[in-house]
């Protein structure tokens, strides 16, 4: 099958649901990747409905004042040689990870335009909401081999909320990041200062501190299968000469990893990084990843595009690789199955659903606090409804 023939199949193909849709509540949902193969389920193209940013300060603004612009160097033979260490730790404002943030960023958005949304309210009421990061780890986990996750759901006036909760876990694994890990993480973000540039046309500028609380989202709207979706993600830059300017196909997708020398090295990153970046380009519509490989010194020494609807080919012929119909099908699955476990209409009712590698996905229930993720001044001024949110809402409310 050439990539052409591939890129059809992985589009807008409407096929019937997967064999596993649950029709009935039940407690636990298998994960296991030979269930879930079989025809690509229909996946909507993401249509952009708007987009908010992230200050430096982390406040909201309803607008695109971060949204930064694709800006690679010019090709030449040496590579573009950049460092990546250049200005850590001094130039370095890392955002507070122990700030649990949940929705409540895309919930400044929904209030703002939600009696705008096409369809109105009652497309809302039918509809899903979450991060696309949450749905990221859902289709990759039938193929995820070391971390678990968990999510909370909670229906309000019929739109169905998933929003993710730390594992005891991943916050153990976050207190103790080593040093090096720490590093790699902001040269990912030193990377995307190199690429990007302020205004189009105008050139990058790395001399500034990296502030990892700026951060430019787009909100979208798709259907997987019967369920209608309505997320966020964010984007890292959007390319002005791209050959369509329409968001969410201007955006481009940066990402760094360590130079591989040898064929097991590039199989293993076909297997597990490959996936995990076509999950997260492909949901909201990106259409390619522009990847800087670094040296051990931490220097990027040559980059490389992955078009998102090519990046299957590279393991197609794998017996361990990955399956794109295997991760939409079990995230088709996952949905019916909060669908129809998440029945009763109430904010401080919470639904968590569990998974850890090698076992099912698992359910419990739980009222009020700890889990309750729906801040009260969003639950008000919806029942109220409200035109918009109140500028600086507590985290903790």
């Amino acid at each position: 099958m050439d990539r052409r023939e591939n890129k059809r199949k992985l589009e807008n193909v409407e096929v019937a649901e997967p064999r596993n849709k649950l029709t009935s509540p039940a407690s636990s949902l298998p994960t296991d990747p030979a269930l879930y193969t079989g025809p690509f389920p229909f996946y909507g193209r993401p249509s952009e409905l708007g987009c908010f940013s992230l200050d430096a300060q982390r406040q909201y603004h309803g607008d695109a004042q971060a949204l930064r612009y694709y800006s690679p160097p010019p090709t030449n033979d040496q590579g573009p040689n950049f460092d990546l260490r250049d200005g850590y730790p001094d130039r370095y404002q890392p955002r507070d990870e122990e700030l649990q943030e949940g929705l409540d960023h895309l919930l400044h958005w929904l209030l703002d335009h939600r009696g705008k949304l096409e369809g109105g309210p009652g497309w809302l009421a039918e509809a899903i909401v979450t991060w696309r990061g949450h749905l990221t780890k859902l289709l990759t986990t039938p193929y995820e081999q070391q971390e678990g996750w968990q999510l909370a759901a909670s229906r309000f006036q019929g739109t169905l909320y998933l929003s993710e909760v730390e594992t005891p876990a991943a916050r153990a694994q976050r207190l103790a990041r080593p040093p090096l890990l720490r590093e790699l993480m902001y040269m990912g973000y030193k990377f995307e200062q190199y690429m990007c540039a302020d205004k189009p046309g105008s050139f990058p500028d790395p001399s500034g501190e990296v502030n990892t609380n700026v951060a430019f989202c787009s909100v979208l709207r798709s259907r997987l299968g019967n369920h209608r979706l309505l997320f966020s993600g964010e984007v890292d830059c959007m390319d002005p000469r791209a050959p369509c300017t329409q968001p969410p196909a201007c955006y481009v997708e940066l990402k760094t990893s360590k130079e591989m020398h040898r064929p097991g090295h590039w199989r293993n990153f076909y297997r597990h990084k490959l996936l995990k970046w076509w999950a997260q380009s492909f949901l909201l519509g990106v259409p390619n990843v522009v990847a800087g490989f670094r040296n051990p010194e931490g220097f990027v020494c040559s980059l490389k595009t992955f078009p998102t609807m090519e990046m299957f080919e590279y393991v197609r012929n794998d017996r361990d690789g990955w399956n794109p119909s295997v991760c939409m099908n079990f995230c088709a699955a996952f949905l019916s199955f909060a669908q129809n476990t998440v029945v009763q209409d109430d904010p401080r009712l919470v639904y968590l659903f569990s998974w850890e590698p090698g076992s099912p996905v698992t359910v419990s229930k739980h009222q009020d606090a700890p889990y309750v993720f729906l801040p009260t001044w969003y639950v008000e001024a919806v029942t109220r409804d409200l035109p918009s949110a109140p500028r600086t809402p507590s985290p903790k409310d």
